[in-house]
């Protein structure tokens, strides 16, 4: 049998395959990451972070509505897409270039070619087609957007990623889909100035949310101005590039200029020779992982969205550390995927940690509801609707805190903040005996005393 070449093999240059690569490659071992794409991964290349920058462009147009309740006398603003997609464009390549530099400078080998498994040692690289053994092989390839291959037409539609490389905005686009993608693109582009119309299956946004927090968000979104056709699915999609006619199950019909699926991303795993090398797979491809990222086959580890755990990057990056302290920093290391804060940059902003009302109901019995609803201080002078809601979910018994849902301006930096409190086992006394900051919205989260009570029938 050959010697090994590497310690540590990487399929994937994404956010946990990255982190991996860096701590290993700092405990001593020989490392190579092979990335088929660009070095950063969906979130740094065609995700969260270029999302959060069009989140933010998108919110200059209330924001200038409400600067003149405030004294500010403004011209028509006027907005220039080309402008903010060379501007994005220009901050991923800069952070591509940070995420290979940094890898280099831990002394990790980079290469620009996809990767599959030939068995539990050996990787082959497409460039070449040459073969590597390594002791150990993870697997971080993360995921991709489903496409509904049946749906008659749906060549015409784009997906998320794809999404990132247009250099002009439509007048009109129809999303299919309605969990973060979905939500988030519609509320960007709605404010970008584009005629959104959403479809969906539910009844309601973002299903496994808080059903109030599904309630409040999606009523925002309709009066907003984005059109919401729940309750219904794409049956086919007719035209031409530019001119595209939706029809829906009940055989109505919406024109739009594009069509965007934001149905969810699905592992990245298909053409990767796993199945050959003996790694079992579980629904929709998943890499079956147990509790320290190992998988049916002892060498080979997987790491991230690709094993469908939970999809999130922060969580992706926290694997890849442990898996690097369990099998190269001789420190056997689990990740907890419990009360994981998180947040959809929708307008308004949704932020959540722990458990729903109705997981809290199902689990616990006896519980605690505290809420409030306001208007915050910013809308009184800007003249908006916009409104805040909080809910705090307590077990009775025990008084602790199970879970914690913000809707509003700056929800996503409050849940990251409560998300350590939650995730420690603070009570409800422990928020009420914290001091509030004033004036802000989040001191209504250390101030609510009265437990909600349903309204008389």
């Amino acid at each position: 049998m050959a010697p090994f070449d590497l310690d540590l093999f990487v399929i994937g240059g994404g956010s946990g395959g990255v982190r991996a690569a860096r701590i290993s490659a700092g405990y001593g071992a020989k490392v190579m990451v092979a990335e088929e794409s660009r070095f950063g991964g969906t979130c740094v290349i065609r995700g969260c972070v270029p999302k959060k920058l069009y989140v933010y462009a998108s919110r200059f147009a209330d924001a200038f509505e409400e600067a003149r309740g405030f004294g500010w006398a403004l011209g028509t603003p006027k907005f220039d897409f080309p402008t903010l997609k060379a501007a994005k464009d220009k901050e991923i390549a800069r952070l591509e270039a940070a995420y290979r530099g940094n890898l280099e400078r831990s002394g990790v080998t980079l290469v620009d070619s996809r990767a599959t498994v030939v068995d539990a040692h050996t990787v082959r690289l497409d460039k070449d087609g040459s073969t590597l053994r390594a002791k150990v092989i993870l697997v971080a390839t993360g995921g991709r957007p489903f496409f509904p291959e049946a749906v008659p037409g749906v060549g015409f539609a784009e997906n998320s990623d794809q999404f990132f490389e247009w250099e002009t905005l439509p007048k009109s686009v129809v999303v299919v889909g309605s969990g973060y993608i979905g939500v988030e693109f519609a509320c960007m582009l709605h404010r970008l100035g584009v005629e959104v119309t959403m479809v969906f299956r539910r009844d309601k946004v973002l299903a496994r949310f808080d059903e109030e927090i599904r309630s409040g968000l999606t009523d925002a979104m309709r009066q907003s101005g984005i059109r919401i056709l729940s309750g219904t699915d794409v049956e086919r999609i007719d035209g031409r590039p530019g001119n595209l006619n939706v029809t829906l199950l009940d055989g109505k019909g919406v024109a739009a200029e594009r069509v965007i699926y934001a149905t969810g991303r699905i592992p990245h795993t298909k053409g990767l020779g796993l199945e050959n090398a003996g790694v079992a797979l579980g629904p929709l491809g998943a890499v079956v992982v147990d509790a320290y990222s190992r998988t049916s086959v002892p060498s080979i580890f997987a790491v991230g969205d690709v094993t469908n755990r939970i999809a999130l990057t922060p969580v992706a990056i926290r694997e890849g550390h442990a898996f690097a302290d369990t099998v190269f920093g001789d420190r056997p290391t689990s990740v907890e995927h419990g009360a994981i804060p998180t947040a959809v940059f929708s307008t308004p902003e949704l932020g959540t940690v722990g458990l729903t009302e109705a997981e809290a109901r199902e689990i616990h019995g006896d519980i605690v509801l505290y809420k409030t609803s306001f208007r915050p201080m910013k809308a009184t002078l800007a003249g908006t609707a916009e409104r805040t809601f909080m809910k705090i979910i307590v077990d009775k018994a025990s008084d602790r805190v199970l879970g914690v849902h913000i809707l509003g301006a700056d929800a996503g930096e409050m849940i990251q903040c409560i998300g350590i409190a939650v995730r420690m086992g603070a009570t409800k006394r422990d928020f009420d005996m914290t001091m509030a900051v004033h004036p802000t919205a989040a001191e209504e989260l250390v101030t609510m005393r009265t437990p909600w009570t349903p309204p008389a029938v």
